[in-house]
């Protein structure tokens, strides 16, 4: 009697055992988890693409604007420079296009006056939320087929994706 366990149900199949047909499997699994983050990013990437079109930014714009709205206290640029792994000129470029399409301010409210924090408009963050709405609702969707443990486990992989994935370099940068 062939004894089946959770790999059955991942690869459509038995397990195969050990040898290349093993390692097939594994590279399936892989290749699926890939090809959906891939996909996942594409129709993201076509959102962000969209909204920057039609704000005149560049996607990296878009990216600095999350940057901006996700930090848990206010960005300097310094730090948007760190986290994006632009130059400072680049930062500067794309802070200068934010501030003058009025989704950003620029503001030194500490003791020290060199020091700016990036502020998102409450305009712009209403623009950007309805423009991104129809993610938002996906999501909901989405997330109500799944229980709370489900859930959890997503998001454990979703956050170690991404806190694994900030450490990686392209080749020569």
């Amino acid at each position: 009697m062939a004894i089946r366990d959770d790999r059955d149900d991942r690869t459509g199949g038995a397990d195969p055992g050990v040898g290349p047909e093993r390692e097939q499997t594994t590279a399936t699994d892989l290749q699926a988890f890939a090809v959906q983050l891939r996909r996942m990013n594409g129709e993201i990437n076509r959102l962000v693409h969209g909204f920057a079109g039609e704000h005149g930014l560049h996607a990296t714009d878009v990216q600095a604007l999350a940057a901006i709205l996700d930090a848990p206290e206010p960005l300097t640029p310094g730090r948007l420079r760190e986290h994006l792994g632009l130059t400072s000129g680049a930062v500067t470029a794309c802070l200068d296009r934010l501030e003058r399409a009025g989704h950003i301010r620029r503001v030194r409210e500490s003791p020290d006056r060199r020091v700016v924090h990036l502020h998102y408009v409450p305009d712009a963050r209403s623009a950007a939320r309805a423009h991104f709405r129809p993610l938002a609702e996906v999501t909901a969707n989405v997330r109500s087929g799944f229980s709370e443990d489900e859930l959890s486990v997503v998001l454990r992989f979703l956050t170690t994706m991404n806190e694994q994935l900030s450490g990686v370099r392209s080749p020569g940068r």
